[in-house]
């Protein structure tokens, strides 16, 4: 779909538009911010698209992240974030990586159970998974999917480690789970909060929880024992750049024990989408945010080379990596997660052949 050219910022969305899909054909076009294209826009509910596949767990070799394997019980995300860098894969499934991944959430049912079978297959060695290392596996639909909560129960059957990484308050509601695991040594749980400024929240990641929020979770998961870290992430010069050392000393205070943070980086889709976003949303320092973007990353706003480009380089991002390791000696000087342990995993056939 082609970029639609209006001025009205829909309050709720992150994306503003519908960039086109490179893999399709044919483009859609709004001719009219008004009427029917209007409801095209922004008034459309969230569908839910179902997804069969025959395997769950993904497997990725960039060297760039701390875990190769991890599970995604949903594609698209209803938090709207702008910058999300998952936007990119919803045109693998024949949509926009812009207002289509907000509200076409793609669906996995079967994940936990297909899970279990590759848990249980012949010459399956644990490692630490990540859920979720695309789209947030606590996003809306999961409270009444519960396909998160149906995981998670298989890897506390099976002691199999596991790394979870949202910012939805939702995940309280595996506290039970969550501390079982975390009691067997097998979870940590990192809450992603880049700001605390709430007007920027509500406009960069619209259907989120709030800052407080989000402390909370850290506060409540940490008092029951479930290690928890504070992922700062994306650092946006000009927009959030500098309140690194506020967020981590906020993250301390509510029980976070480590911290990490990305740099934005607009790959693909993303890049249009944000510039028109940053130019709705902040008109008056959209061109300084750009160029700070762009100063992290060789002049560019998007930047794919392995071990540069979630840290960027220059001297822009050498002041907000100096600004990062203020906060980090000053209110986390003991950073650190006890490791994870694998040698807990039983698969089903083994716990069985105990019985004889």
């Amino acid at each position: 779909m082609d970029t639609i050219q209006n001025t009205t910022y829909f309050k709720g969305r992150g994306a503003q538009v519908n960039t086109h899909n490179k893999f399709a054909a044919n483009r859609y076009v709004a001719e009219h911010v008004e009427g029917l294209d209007e409801e095209f826009l922004e008034h459309s509910d969230t569908q839910l698209i179902e997804e069969h596949p025959k395997k769950i767990i993904s497997v990725s070799d960039s060297p760039d992240l701390r875990m190769a394997y991890s599970v995604n019980p949903y594609q698209g995300c209803e938090h709207g974030c702008i910058y999300c860098y998952a936007r990119n894969a919803h045109e693998y499934w024949g949509y926009s990586a812009g207002l289509d991944f907000e509200r076409k959430i793609i669906v996995k049912r079967n994940a936990a159970t297909l899970l279990e079978k590759q848990f249980n297959a012949k010459g399956y060695k644990p490692s630490v998974i990540m859920l979720s290392g695309n789209t947030d596996c606590y996003q809306p639909v999961e409270r009444k999917l519960k396909i998160t909560r149906s995981i998670l129960q298989v890897m506390l059957d099976y002691r199999h480690p596991v790394s979870i990484i949202s910012k939805n308050n939702l995940v309280l509601r595996d506290i039970d789970l969550l501390a079982e695991l975390a009691r067997l040594q097998l979870v940590h749980v990192a809450v992603t909060l880049n700001s605390l400024n709430e007007e920027l929240r509500m406009k960069m990641e619209p259907r989120t929880v709030t800052a407080r929020g989000r402390l909370t979770v850290m506060r409540k998961l940490s008092d029951a024992g479930i290690p928890v870290m504070l992922m700062c992430a994306p650092i946006v010069p000009g927009l959030n750049s500098n309140e690194m050392p506020a967020v981590i000393e906020a993250a301390a205070a509510h029980g976070a024990r480590a911290a990490s943070y990305t740099i934005v980086r607009l790959n693909g889709a993303i890049g249009e989408l944000f510039v028109d976003w940053v130019h709705k949303a902040y008109p008056e320092r959209a061109e300084k945010v750009l160029h700070g973007i762009a100063a992290c990353h060789g002049g560019k706003l998007n930047d794919s080379r392995w071990g540069v480009r979630m840290r960027g380089e220059g001297k822009e991002a050498d002041s907000i990596n100096q600004l990062f390791r203020l906060g980090l000696s000053r209110y986390m000087p003991d950073a650190g997660l006890p490791p994870l342990r694998l040698d807990l995993f039983t698969p089903r056939t083994g716990r069985q052949l105990e019985l004889f």
